[in-house]
């Protein structure tokens, strides 16, 4: 990462005193999220398509991070995407699935990159089909070495949603379950939404009673394969413990949808995309369906990839520019002054019609009592909508999904 993007991650976690107890937490994420964090975004672009309203003159604005949702989003047609983001491996990851969707020859081998992403096929396709077409800079990313040595594009070959912060939480969580005799891929032999339950109750709920897995639980640093920083961690566990909550939301996740159609429990529960009873695909992204597979790819050159802060990139943009603003969970990590900032240009920059979509780590929208009141009283937050998209939202991990609306549209 470089250094002036890391000073922009530096200065959007660093709260406390370099010394504190917070402090040293808050310096051990950054850290922690200076490589590959998320392979697979975790926020439903089913849900994030309804609530946008997508139109063909819309120019949508989104943080980039795994990159599926910004090529999901390619689906509903859009004039423009531009995918901004300071982590520099997100914007490698970006860069190559946006290529792999226009060079690749067919849609079997961008499934097999991509849903499978543990082939050996996939890297002389990297090498004779979309290396040629990368930018230096990506390339020179994925020709790299990781930390050991292996050149980080022989993690399609090795199963790359194993890899990154993310992937690996996810490894340490099934470790953690199946030292306390538990197998969390057991929820994926459920063949209905009772047995959903009754296997998350029964194998699942009680490692949550573990007294090693409630201290653990209740550490900041353990929730730093989620891509939590300690101030997230904080509005996360609101006045609840900690295991209380995570448990909620893995229940969520595991019972409030049939398995069979949600691609996030399998990554979850069987650390990959998962076939149905031997058809070629199981649950999938959007982008990475059959169906939408040339459309994603003819559309695909209207993505725009910026190494870039969101609020950055607006104050580049002419007034009444943007169409929609995708923030995913980044303002739980921002202060007062930072929201302002951003929204000061998201309302400057905004068309009439335009739609912010955010997610909270808790349950209410962080903007009032914030953010001024008079770049505030300009949007209308629409609650009930977003009380039906939090609770339709797939990923199950996010307290809230929050939709506003500039007002005089």
């Amino acid at each position: 990462m470089t250094a002036a993007a890391h000073m922009k991650i530096t200065n959007a976690v660093h709260r406390h005193r370099h010394l504190s107890k917070q402090g040293l937490l808050e310096r051990a994420f950054t850290f922690a999220f200076r490589g590959l964090v998320y392979a697979q975004i975790w926020e439903d672009p089913a849900v994030d398509m309804e609530a946008l309203a997508i139109t063909p003159d819309c120019h949508v604005v989104t943080i980039a991070s795994g990159g599926c949702n910004v090529l999901s989003y390619l689906t509903a047609d859009p004039a423009k995407i531009t995918a901004v983001d300071l982590n520099t491996a997100h914007i490698a990851l970006n860069k190559l699935k946006r290529t792999a969707a226009q060079t690749l020859p067919d849609h079997a081998a961008f499934h097999r990159f991509f849903a499978r992403a543990d082939d050996k096929a996939n890297i002389a396709a990297y090498r004779n089909h979309v290396a040629p077409h990368l930018d230096e800079a990506t390339r020179r990313y994925w020709e790299g070495r990781d930390l050991i040595g292996r050149r980080r594009i022989g993690g399609f070959a090795r199963g790359i949603y194993k890899h990154g912060l993310l992937g690996r939480f996810i490894g340490a969580a099934h470790l953690l379950a199946r030292l306390h005799g538990i197998n969390p891929k057991r929820m994926l032999d459920a063949q209905s939404r009772e047995e959903q339950r009754e296997i998350f109750e029964r194998e699942l709920a009680p490692i949550f009673d573990k007294g090693f897995v409630r201290w653990l639980t209740s550490q900041p640093a353990s929730l730093f394969g989620l891509g939590i920083p300690p101030a997230q961690f904080e509005a996360l566990a609101g006045d609840d413990r900690m295991d209380n909550v995570l448990k909620a939301r893995l229940k969520k996740l595991a019972c409030d949808f049939d398995l069979k159609d949600n691609y996030f429990a399998m990554q979850a529960f069987g650390r990959g995309y998962a076939a149905k009873n031997g058809e070629a695909e199981g649950p999938l992204p959007p982008y990475l369906q059959a169906a939408n597979h040339q459309a994603v790819r003819a559309r695909a050159e209207r993505v725009d990839v910026r190494h870039i802060n969101f609020t950055d990139f607006l104050a580049s943009q002419k007034m009444a520019s943007c169409d929609r603003y995708i923030l995913l969970d980044a303002q739980d990590w921002m202060d007062d002054d930072q929201l302002n900032a951003l929204w000061a240009q998201i309302t400057r920059t905004a068309k009439p019609g335009a739609r912010v979509l955010f997610r909270t780590a808790g349950e209410p929208s962080i903007l009032p009592g914030r953010v001024a009141d008079a770049v505030l009283d300009r949007w209308n937050y629409q609650a009930e909508a977003s009380l039906d998209y939090t609770a339709r939202d797939r990923s199950a991990i996010y307290g809230g999904v929050h939709l506003y609306v500039l007002k005089g549209a």
